[in-house]
């Protein structure tokens, strides 16, 4: 049987923080920004958790963590 490969597209969207969280960048924050807030500008920029478990768990499987 061969090798599992990991999803390459998650391995470059998303990386493991030291405690082990899964951290990606959130969306709609590439162009258009006029017709944003500031605030919500603001909050495009910080990096966010894949909060459910279930998720984290099956993207760590395709990753390959």
């Amino acid at each position: 049987m061969p090798k599992m490969k990991s999803h390459k597209g998650l391995r470059k969207r998303i990386r493991v923080s030291a405690r082990g969280k899964l951290r990606y960048n959130k969306s709609n924050a590439g162009h258009l920004m006029s017709g944003k807030s500031g605030s919500r500008r603001r909050k495009l920029r910080k990096m966010d958790v894949v909060a459910d478990k279930k998720v984290a768990a099956k993207v760590r499987r395709a990753m390959m963590v």
